[in-house]
């Protein structure tokens, strides 16, 4: 019934004449004027009737369903009313006893504000006597300071610094007592700083650390150190920018030669007083240096005086003054702007003038002469001021010199150890070394294409090679002034020479006519002579030039040393055919002595010994022809006697290799063989200085020919074999010694002996050539087991011996 009741009330509440009561915006004029308008007035009025009677009876019928609900709501809201009361009621207490503490607190706290503000003021008044008595004080001392001059002048600053201090913070201004005071605290200050800035100017040219550091004392007891430090190195370096801008004014440099000059023309050099004006720009020049020289060493001398100078109360080092927040010292700053502005000043004034920039760029090693002399007056000045500082200790205890301090320190890198200041001077100077090296590059290839024309094919003549070698020396002379120079010069002289040789190389004959050793010269082998003796007269002049003149640094030897080794390498491959072939024909007539017999015995008493062998008669008259025909045209007599003399070691070699190789050998053969031995140190004797030159070939050649006579077991015990004759030759002697049914190793592999020599030179290793030796051996082994025979031939056995020991001998080297 209820339920029913309730859903009746919604239903009729969200009927459209009743919705707009529910709207939150819902107005009763508006709402009151739409019924109005709508003429429906008693209609509106009886709903509205019927809705508020329906209201009130769902109203009643929730009160009678929740009135126990109800009744306990009130009964609370009696509760809370009570609290309420009480909660009033301690909050008027509270508020009560706080009316009560304020009236205690309040006036003893104004009376406290008021003591404080007193005694503020009182202690301002006492501070401000304080600094008034203070200040009658040091004025009064002050005054008997500067009567005392220079002497007391530290003191007058040291006053002077305190009085600063008493007036900060305070304003003095409108206290009779001490206006005259002030006005004379204020001229004297300035009285010491101009006369502190007049002792450290003196101080400065006299070179006296003494007065300077005084005058620095004074600035720092002013608090004016780092201020005036930076005034007056900013005064050099004005000065050093004024004296380079006028030292390269191209007007000051011809205006004494275009006095009477037209006005308004152009400001040039006239081809005739060229000279007059790079005599005027390398004075101005000179003088620029030192202009810079002596700015620097007053800076150096200022800088090395505030690296030493302590305050005596504080004990700070002045330099550490400077320095400090990170600023780089003065010596530094001052030597990067003096560069930098040369670089600038250089560039703009070369820029401005072609004359000016060809003078600087051709006469550059004299431009780099005068950097390399400043720079060096300037390291010896720094040296010089160490000992002076040193020195003069005694004179100013303030100025530290103690063992730690006073070693030898470079001024311009303290505190810059990655800063190299000659090499900062030099970079001004960069382009116009690059400049000068590219047009001494040039100078020095003229002289080369001049006598090397395209498609030329003769050699340069001894007048023309002459000049070449002229304008190397005098390149090298006139760079040798700075060793970075000389070096890069000589590089540029090393390119010539190796321009040079490649000219020369392309002169050379590569043909056949260049070996031919059958008639006389061919004109390919004349121009190859004369090839090798221009490149030969080269080699020793510039090998002159460095060894014998003072004037080249070490440097410019290494700088050669690559090109004189390709001068070297280009005579040899020059002279290399000719040797090549020389060296094949002494070959082919050694090899000829197979074709004599040397199997017969002894002569008759009767019939006289024939001196030597045909081979070696002919071998001879050849090498006394090629010496006389082909070498003796060489000028260089060491070069050929180097080469010629591998001809004759070649040639001893192949005798010995042959001579144990010929078999059968008669008791006639040995006698021929003995005295072709005395004559073979004829025959190589044009080939060398002295035989006995020849080194290890020459005493296998002295140490072979006593064992053509000896017994087989003596030979073998010999103290020669091994160390001097190589078993392998001395095994292939004893094959001659055997039968015939003991082959030689090139008889058992069916060659000749000239393939058999060739295999021996591709074979150098005797352990090779042993392997090929016992091959032998064990053939002739089995051939002797095929037939049965009982016994082997007698030097078997000690062929066989030696083999054993020079097994274990190669075996003990390579251990």
């Amino acid at each position: 019934m209820e339920n029913g009741g309730e859903a009746s009330t919604i239903t009729l509440l969200k009927e459209g004449c009743y919705t707009d009561f529910l709207a939150d915006n819902f107005d009763v004029k508006t709402y009151t004027a739409q019924v109005i308008h709508h003429a429906v007035i008693a209609e509106q009025l009886a709903k509205l009737a019927q809705g508020i009677s329906q209201l009130d009876k769902e109203l009643h019928s929730q009160v009678v369903a929740r009135h126990e609900d109800l009744l306990s709501q009130a009964t609370g809201i009696e509760s809370l009313e009570g609290v309420l009361q009480m909660m009033q009621t301690r909050i008027s207490a509270l508020q009560a006893a706080v009316d009560r503490i304020r009236t205690k607190i309040v006036d003893p706290y104004n009376k406290i504000v008021a003591r404080i503000t007193q005694l503020a003021r009182l202690q301002m008044a006492c501070d401000l006597l304080r600094r008034i008595i203070r200040i009658l004080y040091l004025s009064k001392r002050l005054q008997g300071q500067l009567q005392g001059g220079s002497r007391e002048i530290t003191k007058a600053a040291q006053s002077l610094n305190e009085l600063d201090y008493l007036s900060q913070g305070v304003d003095l201004s409108g206290i009779e007592v001490i206006e005259n005071d002030l006005l004379l605290i204020s001229r004297a200050r300035l009285e010491v700083e101009n006369q502190a800035k007049r002792l450290l100017e003196q101080g400065m040219e006299i070179q006296n650390p003494t007065q300077v550091g005084m005058a620095l004392q004074v600035f720092y007891n002013l608090g004016s150190l780092s201020a005036t430090i930076g005034s007056v190195v900013g005064g050099y370096r004005m000065t050093i920018h004024d004296n380079i801008t006028r030292a390269l004014d191209i007007k000051g440099l011809t205006q004494p030669t275009n006095t009477r000059g037209a006005p308004g023309r152009a400001v040039l050099p006239t081809p005739g007083n060229t000279a007059a004006f790079r005599a005027a720009l390398w004075t101005n020049l000179e003088k620029l240096m030192d202009q810079i020289c002596a700015a620097c060493r007053q800076v150096q001398h200022l800088q090395k005086v505030l690296m030493k100078k302590r305050d005596p109360v504080t004990h700070v080092c002045f330099i550490d003054e400077i320095i400090k927040d990170g600023k780089p010292d003065i010596l530094y700053t001052f030597w990067n702007d003096v560069t930098n502005t040369l670089s600038e000043e250089l560039h703009r004034a070369t820029e401005a003038s072609s004359f000016l920039k060809q003078a600087l760029e051709g006469e550059y090693p004299k431009l780099l002469q005068l950097y390399n002399e400043l720079w060096r007056r300037l390291q010896q000045y720094s040296a010089s001021l160490q000992g002076a500082l040193t020195s003069s200790g005694g004179i100013d205890m303030s100025l530290d010199i103690s063992a730690a301090e006073t070693e030898s320190q470079d001024l311009f890198t303290h505190e810059q150890q990655d800063y190299n200041p000659e090499q900062a001077l030099k970079d001004s100077l960069q382009p116009y070394e690059a400049a000068y090296l590219s047009k001494s590059l040039s100078r020095l290839f003229d002289p080369i294409n001049l006598v090397f024309p395209m498609g030329g094919r003769n050699p340069p003549s001894n007048d023309e090679l002459d000049s070449i070698i002229k304008t190397i020396s005098s390149e090298l002379n006139v760079a040798s002034v700075d060793p970075k120079l000389s070096l890069a010069v000589s590089k540029n002289a090393a390119k010539t020479v190796q321009l040079f040789c490649v000219k020369s190389e392309q002169l050379l004959c590569t043909q056949g006519e260049a070996s031919q050793v059958i008639g006389p010269l061919t004109e390919g082998q004349r121009r190859n002579v004369t090839v090798v003796n221009s490149l030969y007269r080269l080699q020793q002049a510039i090998a002159k030039i460095i060894s014998g003149s003072g004037s080249c640094p070490p440097v410019t030897a290494e700088a050669f040393s690559s090109s004189l080794e390709a001068v070297q390498v280009l005579m040899s491959s020059a002279v290399q055919p000719l040797l090549q072939s020389v060296s094949d024909s002494i070959e082919a007539i050694i090899i000829t002595l197979h074709q004599e017999d040397f199997s017969g015995p002894l002569s008759c008493p009767g019939k006289p010994d024939v001196p030597c062998s045909l081979y070696m008669k002919e071998m001879q008259g050849f090498i006394s022809r090629v010496m006389a025909d082909y070498f003796r045209h060489f000028q260089c007599v060491d070069f050929i006697y180097e080469s010629t003399e591998a001809l004759a070691q070649r040639a001893i070699e192949l005798f010995i290799r042959h001579t144990s190789l010929l078999r059968p050998l008669g008791e006639g053969g040995k006698m021929r063989l003995a005295a072709d031995f005395a004559q073979m140190e004829l025959a190589v004797a044009p080939l060398c200085r002295r035989v006995s030159d020849l080194g290890k070939p020459y005493r296998m050649l002295r140490s072979f020919r006593p064992l053509l006579f000896q017994n087989s077991e003596l030979i073998a015990s010999s103290p020669a074999v091994g160390d001097l004759i190589p078993y392998s030759t001395l095994l292939h002697f004893f094959f001659c010694r055997a039968p015939s049914e003991l082959k030689s190793p090139h008889q058992r592999a069916e060659w000749s002996v000239a393939r058999y020599s060739q295999w021996l030179d591709d074979h150098p290793s005797e352990r090779d050539r042993l392997t090929l030796i016992r091959g032998a051996l064990e053939a002739y082994v089995q051939s002797v087991r095929a037939r049965q025979g009982k016994e082997f031939a007698p030097i078997y056995p000690i062929m066989l011996q030696l083999l054993q020991r020079a097994a274990s001998s190669s075996q003990d080297i390579r251990a």
